[in-house]
């Protein structure tokens, strides 16, 4: 090991100890030999208000001359306030360059919450459960899947306005899938304008399961008829491009006047580029569901039977080339 890579070990080694003693059980070991950590952290520790998770993987060149790897991990950060608070790490490590920065980071997460709870209403009594807790009891975390009752298997309150459950469109649930605790599900709904996309949203946010999930991917397509163009967008809800590769695979689906939302409950365990191929997974599976595009095994089917009007449409125009010629053709096979 070289002399460099020995002394950032070191520094690591006794930062890790620092921290475990200061945190204690707010400081989590989620892979000792991969230097991944993750720490809870609230307002207030006894009367938690607000809480956000902070995961970090420390590189071998952490802390000479590289950052730490990190997630911010909490269901109500998004938008601005993930970015602000992103950018407010990263300002302590251009600051910090070379020393240990993760008692500050945690400090200065601790100061915004702190911030946020002096100035709003706390967030939902479910914030303040772990995320293993949320994953572990995985029957009341996942919603159940009755496509045939869309609005009782989110136990909405309907409105007792008429105009807006009809406008609201029907909501499907997909099947969950489960990886080294994660858990993702797709939900779909037919949409033909913004507005139904922002009702879809708000119904799915009155669920509190679904409200407390670490990440909301959607996306969504509108055929404009009028203009023979499609109306899109997506949001990667914190989960980096995750959105537009949702919205690439409906894309390339070719489907229309759906969108889709996937909600990810994040389990403590980083799953790298797997994250993405269960994101679309769950996404593709409930559009085959419910027949916004065909399966394989239909796409086969329809390939097959193009090739065969094709073959049909050909052997007629050979037939009719034949008889303005003047032949007496025998057989009008298409050689293939």
């Amino acid at each position: 090991m070289a002399e460099g890579d020995a002394g950032s070990d070191q520094r690591q080694n006794e930062e890790i100890e620092a921290m475990a003693a200061i945190y204690g059980e707010e400081w989590c070991v989620i892979d000792d030999c991969a230097k991944i950590f993750c720490i809870r952290i609230s307002d207030d520790i006894d009367d938690p208000k607000w809480t956000l998770c902070l995961q970090v993987m420390l590189p071998n060149e952490y802390p000479g001359t590289a950052p730490p790897i990190y997630q911010l991990n909490a269901p109500w950060l998004k938008g601005q306030e993930r970015t602000d608070l992103s950018n407010s790490l990263e300002e302590i490590y251009i600051q910090n360059i070379g020393e240990s920065i993760l008692y500050l980071w945690v400090e200065k997460i601790r100061d915004v919450l702190i911030q946020k709870s002096q100035m709003t209403e706390p967030g939902p009594d479910i914030k303040k459960k772990t995320e293993e807790e949320d994953v572990e009891c995985e029957d009341d975390l996942i919603l159940a899947c009755q496509p045939e009752n869309p609005v009782k298997a989110l136990d909405f309150e309907i409105s007792e306005n008429q105009t807006e459950i009809e406008e609201l469109p029907p909501i499907d649930h997909g099947i969950p899938i489960t990886d080294r605790r994660s858990t993702f599900q797709a939900h779909l709904a037919p949409v033909v304008c913004p507005k139904q996309v922002k009702m879809v949203l708000a119904k799915l946010y009155e669920n509190k399961k679904i409200a407390s999930a670490t990440h909301n991917i959607y996306a969504y397509r509108i055929y404009c008829e009028d203009k023979q163009t499609f109306l899109q967008d997506c949001e990667d809800d914190g989960e980096t491009a995750a959105g537009g590769r949702l919205l690439h695979l409906m894309e390339i689906l070719n489907v229309r006047n759906v969108m889709v939302v996937v909600s990810r409950w994040y389990g403590g365990i980083l799953l790298g580029p797997d994250r993405f191929k269960h994101i679309n997974n769950c996404a593709r599976n409930i559009l085959v569901e419910r027949n916004y595009t065909n399966s394989p095994n239909e796409q086969g089917r329809n390939r097959e039977r193009g090739r065969h009007r094709i073959r049909s449409r050909l052997q007629a125009l050979s037939c009719q080339h034949g008889d303005q010629r003047g032949a007496q053709p025998t057989n009008c096979e298409i050689m293939t």
